[in-house]
């Protein structure tokens, strides 16, 4: 069975025991009709579904897309029968405490007892409260972060009215910390994002150097670990890595995007604050809402009005089968995430037919084919890319700047601004154990014709 099913029987199962809660009249079931109808919509709609990629499937591993854990899927299913909106405790009176809960232990993983923090839509939601909550610190002073973060930042700074510059990246894929220091000399800095595993290569910003400097320029940091923050739990980074993850607890804001490691559906980001006196900024009066509790409302800390409670059901479900906490079963299915990084990476390494651009830090791997010239070889990656596809493998392709191309003496003859590499994101609990399968259809794709052809000058 290729998609897993056996969570709908415990559903079907479980079901009654949530109606069993409200001694309420029954109400009418849909007409026979309607159940007709419906069975012709869903049977359209699976049709339709075949258009997608296989997201949930080991051989996908293009983009940060990996299945919600079969919990978190069941969990959040059970509460649509009820729809709870987690804006206030009036709307999710069960679901907005199990957010809480969840939220306290994501804070929990970076060391903070006492935190300001809830769920948001996605990561982009969460960084724009972040840099919201930035700018209300330090108005009119800009917002600083890598080349290399995600593209958000700069749009959202632009949405809040707030200046951004970009920082440049070292060869490494990492913030250049004496670019840094020289815009900190030239221009009032109010917030640093620190990148804590970057969507195009992985890569994690030196949080330590930032920490020291803070000590000298006074700005906050914020942390972006949408894609990589669950990683402070995995057990085999490297030393300079897990120091980095380490230092999290100083930093002055954080986001996660649990949709992502945290094995949960769309959308479930979170964003964190150290200080809880930030809550100063989101306090407002509603006349309707707010009323069935004197504690503060999650709607009175967000900026988003109606928030799913279901996400925050799934995500409560899922720490409790899975806690997030040092050598547990989660933190080992990070751990395996990044040895089939590893193990692809070294596979690679050890064909003379292509680059790697660097060691995979946490599970994303960066590669392109070797050829005689910049333009060649992005034209091969393109091809290659295209072939996968055919293979069932499906990657993505990255842009990397030829400027930050490792120096080599059987290089290619740098002839454009970027080069087209392969991109594979190892997401999945899975990949481990399908690395033999994943690297057969590379080599199956390398072979082909089309590929060989585009490389003929080598």
């Amino acid at each position: 069975m290729l998609l897993e099913q056996r969570t709908l029987a415990l559903l079907q199962k479980i079901l009654p025991e949530l109606e069993a809660g409200f001694d309420l009249p029954a109400l009418a079931p849909p007409s026979e009709s309607d159940y007709r109808k419906l069975e012709e919509i869903l049977g359209e709609v699976a049709v339709s579904l075949r258009g997608n990629y296989p997201y949930f499937h080991p051989l996908y591993a293009g983009q940060m897309q990996k299945p919600p854990h079969p919990v978190a899927r069941a969990a959040y299913m059970l509460a649509m029968w009820l729809n709870p909106n987690n804006h206030a405790f009036d709307g999710g009176k069960a679901s907005s405490p199990m957010e809480k809960e969840a939220v306290a232990g994501i804070a929990r993983m970076f060391g903070w007892e006492t935190h300001l923090g809830h769920l948001t839509g996605g990561g982009t939601m969460a960084n724009l409260e972040a840099l919201w909550v930035a700018g209300k610190e330090h108005p009119d002073k800009w917002i600083v972060g890598s080349e290399l973060a995600h593209y958000t930042h700069e749009r959202i700074s632009e949405v809040l009215k707030l200046k951004f510059k970009k920082i440049k990246a070292l060869p490494n894929g990492k913030m250049d910390i004496a670019d840094l220091e020289r815009t900190l000399m030239e221009i009032p800095v109010g917030t640093v994002v620190a990148t804590m595993g970057t969507t195009g290569l992985g890569t994690v910003d030196p949080l330590k150097d930032l920490l020291d400097l803070q000590q000298k320029y006074g700005f906050r940091i914020h942390a972006d670990g949408a894609y990589g923050g669950y990683y402070i739990l995995a057990g085999n980074l490297n030393g300079d890595t897990a120091e980095q993850f380490g230092l999290l607890e100083q930093v002055d804001s954080i986001v996660i995007d649990p949709h992502k490691h945290g094995l949960q559906p769309y959308g479930c980001g979170c964003v964190l604050f150290r200080d809880r006196e930030a809550a100063k900024w989101y306090l407002h009066d509603s006349p309707y809402t707010y009323y069935s509790s004197d504690e503060i409302h999650l709607g009175e800390i967000s900026l988003e009005c109606s928030r799913a409670g279901a996400s925050a059901v799934g995500l409560w479900a899922t720490m409790r089968m899975l806690p997030p906490v040092p050598g547990g079963e989660f933190a080992g299915i990070l751990a395996d995430c990044r040895k089939a990084a590893l193990e692809l990476y070294a596979r690679l390494r050890s064909d003379d037919r292509w680059i790697t651009i660097m060691p995979p830090e946490l599970d994303i791997v960066v590669w392109t084919l070797k050829g005689p010239d910049t333009r060649t070889v992005s034209e091969s990656a393109r091809s290659f890319f295209k072939l996968a596809e055919a293979n069932q493998l499906y990657l993505s392709l990255f842009q990397y700047p030829t400027s930050k191309l490792p120096p080599s003496p059987d290089g290619p003859i740098v002839n454009t601004e970027y080069i087209t590499c392969l991109r594979a994101c190892l997401m999945k609990p899975e990949h481990l154990s399908w690395i033999d399968e994943l690297w057969e259809r590379i080599m199956r794709t390398m072979d082909h014709p089309d590929v060989k052809k585009s490389l003929t000058h080598v």
